[in-house]
């Protein structure tokens, strides 16, 4: 595998906990009419995982431990979903990909980003054909995150500096690779972030059907 396996198309979703990107996720998918998923989950395997990760102490795992459960996940997501998809031709959107665990477990828990490159080289190789970041103010989205009581809130439980932290990584992570990150302000409407967000993604695919 490589960062191109196949004829589809595949988007990824990245933010802080309560950017929005989520919702900007259905959103494009719907009007797209592409076929959504999202991470830690996205496959019947991954998604017994999701729970292990997403729930529970913030101190149940160490940034280690997380960093191998997000990739077992990761590969039977990748396995089960989003390979089958892509070499079927479709568009695919994802709600979280390979860049959340290197900024959350590379970055904002703990420096382990080598780590968490040198696996998913071995376990993944699969890149995005395009990347949003939805950026919103730190505080705003911790508020959101935890008024959801969804009971998946454990990153949340780490509070706001850390989400200062994980908000720092994914704007480094877009100049890092600058020919498929875009930066969407998530702080306006939400139709105005999903109208941007549309329009790039109409563009990124008329370049990709005509090149």
């Amino acid at each position: 595998m490589n960062g191109k396996c196949c004829a589809g198309f595949f988007i990824t979703f990245e933010g802080i906990d309560g950017s929005g990107k989520s919702t900007q996720a259905r959103q494009l998918a719907e009007t797209l009419g592409a076929r959504l998923t999202r991470e830690p989950g996205g496959s019947p395997g991954a998604e017994q995982i999701r729970r292990l990760l997403v729930e529970g102490e913030a101190g149940r795992w160490s940034a280690e431990t997380e960093i191998l459960l997000f990739t077992a996940a990761r590969r039977d997501h990748l396995e089960k979903t989003i390979l089958p998809a892509l070499e079927a031709g479709g568009v695919i959107v994802s709600d979280r990909f390979a860049d959340s665990t290197r900024i959350y477990q590379g970055v904002a828990r703990a420096t382990l980003r080598d780590t968490v490159d040198r696996l998913h080289a071995l376990m993944i190789a699969q890149e995005p054909d395009l990347t949003f970041v939805i950026d919103t103010d730190p505080k705003v989205a911790l508020e959101r995150g935890l008024g959801r009581g969804s009971g998946e809130d454990r990153f949340e439980s780490f509070g706001v500096d850390f989400q200062e932290r994980l908000r720092a990584g994914f704007l480094a992570l877009a100049e890092e690779y600058p020919d498929r990150v875009r930066v969407i302000d998530g702080n306006r409407a939400p139709t105005a972030i999903a109208a941007e967000v549309a329009a790039l993604a109409r563009d990124a695919l008329a370049r990709r059907d005509h090149g």
